[in-house]
Parts: structure tokens; sequence; C-alpha cells
């Protein structure tokens, strides 16, 4: 199989060095917005397993056969919905076909609008990433560059302008955002590591300085794929959680953790310092494989009982009586949907290829979200 590719500088007063305190995970999010943003209408915290969204648990009361759901956070990776290319060499691969150009407004914008469907579905959170994920599911190249950190580890205002659109919106709904802030695919266009801790001190003070409630943070998708920053690799990377851990504002910080490739059990160290666990189905084709991956999860040295949820697998059969979705439910682990645009499939099959049809354009994102609002108990009527 080929290596997975997927997946002008801000104020400087955005730079934050760690707070080394202890802070309560109860305490996570305080009652008050930060200075100068504006009211926040949700916030998500962890209390046991469970997240919980405005001090009441997602799904509240909800069981499917037999299994609960309640606590739980279902998704979709969307990675892509502030994506751009800065490589003038490949930025026109992406055109859309009706104007055959790229347009990374139009990309933004119309992400924003389909998200109040995936809402009413029962979809409570997305991934979206910094640095993106492939535009093509999976490559053995990224030429393009797709980065909202630059060289030295500062954010590119274009780029954090439309997250904060994205995440306003999401404040909005009531949905969480699962934020990652390094790609494999692109992180080598961090000149070193200084630059990486400084991006990780950027992207987590520019939240608290938005007053965002309801972002989680993803320190990098697929930490033990092929990153080039020691920092970023599996050995370390629990040294960027303990930093967003230990970074609080106004009495409150960031609830974090990290993610591993396809099939893979998360190590002591990240178990240790995360406040929740994420896993990839990705390769798993063995539905069965899913509830042992969460059932060994669970027995690695260091866990106390976090929620673990998969925030990417691209294994489907949504109409089947067992699937990667079904099985993690009945371990009761929240499970996220990972579709990208296959060969021969038109503009509206997938959401990580670009450009990206955002809406419930083809059979297999419909199968997905017909499954998703049965699990759940919503309703295709009103936003639950």
């Amino acid at each position: 199989m080929p290596r997975r590719l997927k997946d002008n500088a801000v104020s400087r007063n955005w730079l934050i060095g760690p707070v080394l305190a202890a802070v309560i995970l109860s305490g996570a999010c305080a009652t008050e917005p930060a200075r100068g943003s504006a009211a926040r209408r949700t916030t998500v915290t962890i209390v046991g397993d469970e997240f919980h969204l405005n001090g009441r648990p997602t799904y509240e009361g909800r069981h499917w056969r037999g299994h609960k759901v309640q606590g739980l956070l279902m998704n979709s990776r969307m990675v892509q919905g502030i994506f751009d290319d800065l490589n003038p060499e490949t930025v026109g691969q992406w055109a859309y076909p009706d104007t055959g150009r790229w347009d990374a407004e139009r990309n933004t914008r119309e992400f924003i609008a389909a998200m109040p469907e995936w809402h009413r579905h029962g979809l409570l959170a997305f991934t979206i990433n910094l640095q993106g994920g492939s535009p093509q599911g999976y490559s053995n190249r990224q030429p393009w560059h797709n980065s909202a950190i630059t060289e030295e580890g500062d954010l590119r205002p274009e780029y954090m302008a439309r997250l904060a659109r994205i995440l306003d919106k999401a404040d909005e709904l009531g949905m969480v955002a699962i934020l990652g802030y390094f790609y494999f695919g692109q992180d080598q266009r961090l000149k070193d590591e200084a630059a990486v801790v400084r991006a990780v001190d950027n992207a987590t003070a520019w939240l608290f300085e938005h007053g965002y409630r309801n972002v989680i943070v993803e320190i990098n998708n697929e930490s033990n794929v092929s990153y080039d920053h020691e920092i970023l690799k599996p050995d370390r990377v629990h040294e960027l959680i303990e930093r967003v851990r230990n970074t609080t504002r106004d009495g409150r910080r960031l609830y974090v953790g990290t993610s591993y490739g396809g099939g893979t059990i998360p190590r002591e160290n990240v178990v240790r310092t995360s406040d929740f666990l994420l896993l990839h189905g990705n390769g798993v084709h063995d539905p069965n494989r899913i509830a042992e991956m969460v059932r060994r999860t669970r027995q690695v040295p260091g866990f106390r009982g976090q929620p673990i949820l998969f925030n990417e697998d691209d294994h489907f059969d949504f109409d089947k009586p067992t699937n990667n979705f079904v099985m993690a439910v009945s371990e009761y682990a929240s499970w996220g949907y990972f579709d990208y645009r296959m060969k021969g499939e038109d503009f509206d099959a997938g959401y990580q290829s670009v450009p990206a049809n955002w809406g419930l354009s083809a059979d297999r994102k419909r199968g997905f979200f017909r499954l998703l609002a049965e699990i759940t108990g919503s309703t295709t009527s009103g936003a639950r």
C-alpha cells in the first residue's frame, strides 16, 4: 500500500507559553466568555466517559438496540473546510467543474451552508485540520501546499478567518469541532521543532482569544505514520498534549489528544496524558476488530475511563446489520465517517476530496446519515 498522505504572520500577542498549573478536568471550561470574544452558545465538557454539551450529556437518554448512545460524540472527517493550495503549480488540480477554477472562499461558504443538515441527522462533531489531509484521499506524494501555519509557526490570517466562520456556525448549531493542528503531509513545511512548538502555542492562544468552548484538540493526525519532526512522533507527542493541557486562560483549558494510523492501539504515554482517546478504523475490514480495538484500548496502562472515539474510518456497509459504525457503538465508542472520492466517482462523492460537495449528495453519504439518524434518534425535521 502506498505511503498514506490524507489527510502573513499573526500578532505576537497570540504567542503564549504553557502555564504550569494543575487543572481539574471538570473545570476545563469557564462560565464567562474570553475577553474580546462574542458570547458563546456551546460548551463541550467531559464527565467520566461521556461528552456533555452545555451541561447535559449528548443524545440524552438515548439507547439503540440495547446499546447506550448517551454521551457519545458522533462525528465525520471534514478536514478540508479551510483548504487552499499555496503552490501555483498544483492549485489548478482543484478546479470546480462548473467554473474551472479553485475558490477557497466558496469551499468554506458551502461547508457552512451544509452544516445544519448534518446536525439535523444527529452529527454533533466534525474533524477539521489546520493542515488538512490528502485531497486525493490517499496519496504517494503531496506537492500541494495547504497549511494554516507558516514556516516559523505563525498562523495565516486568511485560513484562520475561514476557520472562525466555521467554528462560529458550529457554536450556533451546538456542534463540536475536533481541531487538528498538524498533518503528516504538510508538517515538513515548518522549519524546525521550535516552529512546531510555536504553532501549538499560537493555535491554542487563538482558540482562547476567540472564546471557543466547542473545540477539542487533536495535536496531529496519525502521529505514528510519517512525521518529519520528532516531537510529532509517537515517542514524544505526549509533550505537546501536556503543553496544551497545561496552558490556561481565565481559569479554563482545552481538552486534547492525538490519533494513530488505522488499527493502531494508543500507546501508554498518550493514554496517560490525553483527555480522550482517538482511534482510526482505516484498514480494519472485520467489524469485530473494531470492537476489539476499543476493548484493548481500555486495557492500556494509564487508562482512567476517558471517552474513546473513532474520528476516521473509511469502511461503510451502512445497510448491513454489522459494520464498523455499529460495532463501535456496541462497545460504547463514538464513530467518525471518513469518505473521499474514489476512482471513477464524480464531484458529488466524498468529503475529503477537493473540491468537495459538502451536501448529502451521494448514496454513500446518505447511507451514513440515515444510520446516524437512526442510532441517535434524530429526525430530519428539526435540529436535535
